[in-house]
C-alpha cells in the first residue's frame, strides 16, 4: 500500500522551487491538457525537500515530479508497448537515449530527467500521451 504524506503548502514548495515554481504549475496544466482529471498525491523521498509529487490518473501513476532546490526532476516508467512507441516518436533524441539506456524491469523502464525551461515541457506531455495511449488492434 502506498505511503502518502501530507501535501506541501504552495508557499513553501514556492519558496523551495524558486523561479521554477511556474514551471512545477506549467507541468501539471501540460500534463492535464493531454489526459484530466489527474490528481496530486505526495509520496514521502530521501531527496532534500522530503516528498516528491505523483501525477496520477484513476490511481495509476503517470508521472513523478520530484522537487529539487530551485529546479525539478521528472520521472516517468514506460511499459514495452509504450517504450516502443516512445523510441518511434518524435521526441527528442537526448529522451529517447535515456530511454534505450535505462535497465528493463518487470514495471518497464524508468527515466528520470531536469526540467530546465518551458521547452522541455511538450516533451513530458508527450511522454505522458504514449504512456496512456490506448492499445491499437
Amino acid at each position: 500500500m502506498a505511503t502518502t504524506i501530507k501535501a506541501p503548502t504552495d508557499k513553501e514548495l514556492a519558496a523551495f522551487l524558486g523561479a521554477t515554481a511556474a514551471l512545477w504549475k506549467d507541468i501539471i496544466r501540460a500534463v492535464e491538457a493531454k489526459i484530466a482529471p489527474i490528481d496530486l498525491a505526495w509520496k514521502p523521498s530521501k531527496m532534500e525537500f522530503g516528498r516528491m509529487g505523483l501525477l496520477q490518473y484513476k490511481k495509476r501513476t503517470l508521472l513523478y515530479i520530484i522537487p529539487q532546490k530551485r529546479k525539478i526532476l521528472v520521472a516517468i516508467v514506460l511499459g514495452a508497448r509504450a517504450y516502443g512507441l516512445a523510441r518511434a516518436s518524435a521526441l527528442p533524441a537526448a529522451i529517447k537515449t535515456l530511454l534505450a539506456e535505462a535497465r528493463p524491469y518487470a514495471e518497464g523502464r524508468g527515466i528520470r530527467f531536469p526540467v530546465s525551461s518551458a521547452r522541455d515541457i511538450p516533451a513530458i506531455a508527450r511522454l505522458v500521451e504514449i504512456k496512456v495511449a490506448p492499445v491499437q488492434p
